[in-house]
């Protein structure tokens, strides 16, 4: 079995079971790299390079790539920028629009490739560096502000919490992991509120104390998060207050510091 593989449309489902009518439970974005673990006719078991997430794709998704395309980390340093134009080219003259954050695998002087397959890139990439994380990330966040919330997304037009802060963090040179709980597990500890600065993640948990959503501190007691959609509400120690409904509507657990 063909094991190495690489996301070949601007944004593919990765679904809990093997079929299309199952929860889409993340997406690949193209240039994405994956592992195949297990293959039928149409679908595969996949595990991402990127955060080491499992779920099932329709294969026809992917193409296949070495093992040395696969590992040369540094031919996939180049990403989209947080812009709406980000147009590739292909071979036969047809269009690809690409989110942003989506990665432009072994790009140089204006193309990149998918195994073998050639496209012209129509826009500036950027390299992400975290060296100005401060100074971009508020910028790069409020780019997706009013992205609508999707369950599992990772585009300007559906996001979850942890997709948007992933993005956010990716766009500015970070690996953050796919799920708000795993995220909570990286990073240190800021002990309070009132010491929480701009770019801080902050953690939220359900009845159960499970960490169910996450939001990016604008500062002490400003947060953007994707909750219906990717909006500006404030915080304090109980938690976030959504001034549309009158009411608290996730409860504080933790805030973490990853610069």
């Amino acid at each position: 079995m063909e094991v190495y593989h690489v996301c070949r449309v601007a944004v593919a489902p990765i679904r809990k079971e093997p079929s299309d009518r199952s929860e889409i439970v993340s997406q690949l974005l193209f240039g994405d790299r994956v592992e195949v673990l297990e293959k039928t006719e149409k679908w595969c078991l996949i595990k991402t390079l990127h955060d080491n997430y499992e779920g099932w794709m329709d294969y026809k998704q992917l193409e296949k790539i070495s093992h040395l395309q696969f590992a040369k980390e540094k031919s996939h340093a180049y990403v989209t920028p947080a812009q709406l134009n980000n147009t590739l080219i292909a071979k036969d003259g047809s269009a690809y629009y690409l989110s942003a954050g989506s990665t432009l695998p072994f790009y140089q002087d204006g193309f990149c490739y998918l195994g073998d397959e050639k496209f012209e890139v129509k826009f500036t990439p950027v390299l992400p560096d975290k060296t100005n994380f401060k100074a971009k990330v508020e910028k790069t966040a409020q780019f997706f502000e009013n992205s609508p919330y999707l369950w599992g997304g990772r585009t300007l037009f559906g996001i979850d919490c942890s997709g948007f802060v992933q993005a956010v963090y990716k766009l500015n040179g970070l690996q953050l992991k796919r799920d708000a709980s795993q995220q909570a597990e990286q990073g240190k500890l800021v002990d309070f509120l009132a010491s929480a600065q701009l770019g801080d993640l902050a953690f939220f948990d359900n009845e159960d104390g499970k960490i169910t959503h996450v939001g990016l501190m604008l500062s002490n007691d400003k947060i953007i998060h994707a909750a219906g959609k990717v909006r500006i509400d404030p915080i304090d120690d109980q938690g976030i207050y959504n001034a549309e409904l009158g009411r608290y509507t996730h409860k504080l657990r933790i805030i973490k510091r990853f610069v």
